[in-house]
């Protein structure tokens, strides 16, 4: 069984009470409108003999009609409201397993890509349980009426018989194609959107180039697929409508044509051969589920694609805790994905740079030291322990994060902070604050700390400044900043630097470095060239090298 094929399953299965509601309203409906043939039969007989009992036949035929209307009705709000859970379920489920895999998920989908496999993907898979049910609660009626027929002769069953192999071998080959069809709409969609959401990352530079309406015709290029996406869509649903929708009329004149000649030898009544020709038609009902098949083949189109985010492996966590240290960095014959560490040291509490041109490796050594990635070779310890053997929060814990482009996360400015309630100020969070040149600014905010994030709009410089409070609030051991300064102003970044070498909490510190104070002030420095580290050591040692002074001059040696 396919990946997309388990996740519509899963879907059905885990979408709360809905199906079940489905279900009965199917059922219920199904049996109204098998019930309807017969009763209405009885009621012409009665009338046509003009027997005294037909007025309680013509009662119950009004009854069973009632039950079909209140079970279709019932069923229209059960398929939107089981729609929408099974997509909340499982867009909740996508998210966590994006956020849980990291890194590994933006290397392999793009912005847009992600954000359409979460959203409209995962609500076509939320349809699942409405499609799958609607065609399953077709087999009602046609198990039902080709009962019935049997009750009323077994040869207009077999006629019935026939008429329903053609339809369910045209319904087949219709989902088929359907569902392959909508995997490249989708694909498309996914391209779209893809470049759109880089349009929209670039929209200042793209104004200030006045490159609008070419960057216009790059995002909208793959527009002519999805319109041919789309038309061949149309045309497999077509052709599909037209050959089992002529099924539906021959098989009735077929029915009606036997049923009359018994019809003309006694065998039936008027009121058996109208019954035999709603059952025939009720029998031909499964026709009318192609909008369903449809749907089912865009829901399993679009679970293949869904599946492949659930094919990402999650980053694992151990459940070991930090012993006491100081924060001690081990690199153990570490390499990963062109950059080659081999084995190197950081003190714990002390400072060091990260230097080298643009690709060199900086941002991937940061992420390895924070475990945001994890070596394909060796091991990275902190105070001893691998990395990854700590527990989720432990690591959390210990390690500060600071980027270039920091996300805010919580309802308030102290929340994005320290996560403490924007009713309490604690000293560690001012501090960190202060330390990171942002406590100024926040209090004049409307309501300082507790000013809601949607109502404070910040620079990228002072997003900079609470993304580095941040670090500061919550790593114990080790912060870990990757060209978190990069937005700051002279002073403030030399601020900001000052704090960072004279921590008085004395955790390690690993700083991604584009300016040579900042590597001045350190007590050592990692200097990568080609993802390899060149060399280590003293600032005003490694000065003397013309190539290493050519890093921060740009220019080669």
């Amino acid at each position: 069984m396919l990946a997309g094929d388990r996740l519509v399953i899963g879907a059905v299965r885990r979408s709360g009470p809905w199906p079940a509601v489905l279900a009965v309203t199917a059922v219920v409906g199904a049996a109204g409108e098998l019930a309807i043939p017969y009763l209405v039969g009885r009621t012409v007989d009665a009338f046509v003999t003009r027997q005294p009992d037909g007025t309680p036949w013509l009662a119950l035929s009004a009854g069973a009609v009632a039950a079909v209307v209140a079970g279709e009705s019932l069923g229209i709000w059960a398929r939107g409201a089981g729609g929408a859970y099974a997509a909340a379920t499982l867009r909740r489920a996508v998210l966590r397993h994006v956020l849980g895999a990291g890194n590994a998920a933006t290397r392999r989908f793009p912005g847009g890509e992600l954000v359409t496999r979460a959203g409209l993907n995962a609500e076509e898979v939320g349809r699942a349980p409405e499609t799958v049910t609607g065609a399953l609660a077709l087999l009602v009626p046609t198990v039902g009426a080709l009962v019935a027929l049997t009750l009323i002769s077994p040869v207009l069953t077999l006629t019935l018989g026939a008429g329903i192999v053609v339809i369910l071998l045209v319904l087949r080959a219709f989902l088929r194609a359907s569902t392959m069809i909508s995997g490249g709409y989708q694909q498309v969609q996914g391209e779209i959107a893809a470049r759109l959401v880089d349009a929209m990352e670039g929209a200042r530079t793209i104004a200030a180039a006045g490159t609008a309406a070419q960057e216009a015709r790059r995002v909208l290029a793959p527009l002519p697929r999805l319109r041919a996406h789309g038309m061949s869509l149309w045309r497999a649903n077509a052709g599909a409508a037209v050959q089992s929708g002529l099924v539906v009329p021959l098989l009735e004149v077929a029915v009606l044509i036997a049923g009359g000649f018994m019809l003309a030898s006694g065998r039936l009544t008027v009121g058996e051969l109208y019954a035999a020709a709603r059952y025939a038609v009720l029998g031909a009902s499964l026709s009318t589920s192609l909008g369903f098949v449809g749907g089912l083949a865009r829901a399993r189109a679009a679970a293949e694609r869904v599946a492949e985010i659930f094919g990402l492996t999650p980053v694992a966590h151990g459940t070991r805790t930090l012993p006491p240290g100081p924060g001690t960095v081990e690199f153990r014959d570490v390499a990963v994905d062109g950059l080659t560490v081999g084995d190197l040291t950081l003190p714990g509490g002390s400072v060091t740079a990260v230097v080298g041109r643009s690709g060199s490796g900086k941002s991937l050594l940061a992420a390895l030291a924070g475990r945001l990635a994890d070596p394909g070779r060796g091991a990275v310890l902190l105070d001893g322990v691998p990395l990854r053997e700590l527990s989720r929060e432990e690591l959390r814990r210990a390690i500060g994060y600071a980027f270039e482009r920091p996300v805010l996360v919580g309802e308030t400015v102290a929340e994005a902070i320290s996560q403490e309630p924007a009713s309490q100020e604690p000293a560690p969070m001012v501090e960190a604050a202060q330390a990171a040149c942002a406590d100024a600014f926040v209090r004049r905010l409307p309501l300082g700390y507790g000013t809601p994030l949607r109502d404070a709009p910040m620079s990228g410089g002072e997003r900079q400044r609470i993304g580095l409070a941040r670090a500061f609030a919550q790593g114990e051991r080790l912060l870990v900043l990757d060209d978190a300064t990069s937005s700051l102003d002279t002073v403030t970044e030399r601020q900001v630097s000052r704090a960072l070498t004279t921590d008085r909490r004395a955790r390690t510190r690993l700083i991604a470095a584009h300016r040579p104070a900042t590597a001045a002030r350190a007590d050592q420095v990692v200097w990568l060239e080609n993802g390899v580290v060149r060399a280590y050591g003293p600032h005003h040692v490694l000065w003397e090298d013309p190539a290493y002074r050519a890093v921060f001059q740009g220019t080669e040696p």
